[in-house]
């Protein structure tokens, strides 16, 4: 086997990219319960131990990455993005934009929900009514908020008018929270007699059969699923929260693919005769977030002490080992609307304490920096920023949480200061932005920073309505300024994923947003 690090040049056209989701932070709930011992890796079924259980598999619910896993092989929606990031129709059988507001969307004809219920227009109003519904609270609303209209033309054709001129639409659809639940389910759920979160019906090429909640959830083909069926039976992702020991059960036969490696990792299963590391670059970014709402990140001056007090480049070459770099502002490279030409806060210890000094804060002052708890890249990274810190006179003390109970308290602005990240699920800029710097998303929409700039907000707001390609680049690096002066965040990293993956795999296809494809995945099963 080759053992070189994998590559996977997934960039090739801006206006198209894959860059979420969401995570949004990586919203992924971490489980101390899970499955250590198993079934050999082998047979009809694809083994993937994953650090993080599902929150739910209702699309239209929880923005997490760990709950996307699952959702991304139950749900299809009207269009996605294939192997090599190009935007395709899916249940649309062919979509355009036939005015500046209104989309046209052809749907196929064969294609039925896993409860029986046909696919049709009704189908696609009905889902894109629920995501936007007040009542329904969804954290995705922001993706098609600007949906005033959705009109059934006939069974197979349906137009969606927004209220304004929206470029990625299209794109946005790719994303988690665009997934297609069946009307029959939707109604049961509404009535009370489903659960939506904990049994999810869709069109999608793999089916729910078992989820044992902080163990495992156990997918099984979707026999009459419209397109191409996968040659996989079934897929477990067996939740292990320890990384060592889901690199033992990839050394051991025991898993086909494992997720969220380390850097300082990554010899460990290149050394395996029989499995490797595939890295995929990522449209990931990785950040510190100031609550702008306390004292005394309240004041810019001490913000921009902090961006300037952490050395980026050190944190990439020590904690990631090269992996990735260093971070250069809210839009990560490959996304459109990315730009380097900005000024930037490069590291300056002198001019990080003289800028404490004009906030009053000359002697430095004691605040809590909270990290997800089964997170090793964070926790050496809230490490070193302790120790960096600590040189203009800012006293830390790091206080891990699990990831669920960090969301929550982040989003209630709990919080002084937090490490997490967000992943651009959709390759455009308005992902990348919009809920983790909008005044309008404050707390657990995604703005967890609860920064509030009305130029910024103006910027963003024009920028999602503009139509004009060069116009919109130009809106988004006037707001990337903006937010690199006023640092509501310190931008660390983008991170490649790493994946372990067994020889016998074939087929699998780990995706920039950080979830995994797995509906063309072939398992060799004669060395078993």
């Amino acid at each position: 086997m080759d053992k070189s690090k994998v590559k996977f040049g997934l960039f090739a056209s801006v206006a198209v990219v894959l860059a979420a989701c969401s995570s949004e932070p990586t919203d992924e709930l971490s489980n101390s319960g899970s499955s250590n011992e198993g079934e050999s890796a082998g047979g009809d079924e694809l083994i993937v131990a994953v650090a993080n259980d599902a929150i739910s598999l209702d699309p239209h619910g929880s923005n997490d990455t760990a709950s996307t896993h699952i959702r991304t092989n139950i749900y299809d929606k009207l269009v996605n993005h294939d192997e090599n990031i190009e935007l395709q129709p899916e249940l649309a059988e062919s979509f355009e934009q036939i005015d500046d507001l209104t989309w046209e969307f052809v749907l196929r004809e064969d294609v039925t929900f896993t409860d029986g219920e046909p696919f049709n227009a009704e189908a696609v109003k009905i889902n894109l009514e629920r995501v936007i519904d007040p009542e329904v609270a969804s954290p995705k609303a922001f993706m098609y908020d600007m949906i005033d209209e959705i009109e059934v033309v006939d069974e197979y054709t349906v137009h969606v008018t927004t209220e304004y001129p929206f470029a990625p639409f299209a794109m946005n659809l790719t994303h988690d929270g665009g997934g297609m639940i069946s009307p029959k389910a939707i109604e049961e759920h509404d009535n009370g007699e489903r659960n939506l979160e904990l049994e999810p019906v869709g069109t999608g090429s793999f089916q729910l059969d078992e989820w044992n909640q902080g163990e495992s959830v156990r997918l099984v083909r979707n026999d009459e699923y419209w397109g191409e069926l996968p040659e996989i039976e079934a897929s477990t992702y067996k939740i292990v929260p320890d990384q060592s020991t889901r690199i033992a059960m990839l050394n051991n036969d025991e898993a086909h693919v494992i997720d969220e490696i380390e850097p300082v990792n990554t010899s460990q299963i290149e050394m395996m005769d029989h499995a490797d590391v595939e890295t995929v670059e990522s449209t990931r970014l990785n950040f510190i977030i100031l609550n702008n709402d306390v004292e005394p990140f309240d004041q810019v001056e001490v913000r921009q002490a902090i961006a300037k007090a952490v050395d980026t480049d050190t944190i990439v070459e020590g904690i990631y080992e090269g992996y990735g770099r260093a971070a250069d502002g809210p839009i990560p490279p490959g996304v459109f609307g990315h730009t380097e030409d900005l000024d930037k806060n490069d590291y300056d210890l002198e001019e990080a304490q003289e800028l404490l000094a004009s906030a009053g804060y000359e002697d430095g002052f004691s605040t809590t920096l909270y990290v997800r708890d089964n997170d090793q890249i964070n926790i050496q990274t809230a490490e070193y920023i302790q120790d960096q810190l600590g040189q203009i006179g800012i006293d830390i003390s790091i206080e891990q949480r699990e990831w669920s109970a960090l969301l929550s308290a982040m989003g209630e602005g709990e919080h002084e200061m937090a490490i997490a990240g967000w992943t651009t699920v959709t390759g455009d800029a308005d992902n990348a932005t919009y809920s983790v710097f909008h005044s309008d998303n404050k707390g657990a929409n995604g703005n967890r920073s609860f920064f509030d700039h009305e130029e910024a907000d103006r910027l963003l707001d024009e920028a999602r309505e503009e139509s004009d390609p060069e116009v919109r680049e130009q809106y988004y690096a006037e707001f990337q300024q903006i937010v690199l002066d006023e640092s509501p965040l310190v931008f660390i990293a983008n991170d490649p994923f790493r994946v372990g993956v067994h020889e016998n795999v074939e087929g699998f296809i780990p995706l920039p947003i950080g979830v995994f494809d797995i509906s063309q995945v072939r398992l060799q099963t004669d060395q078993y």
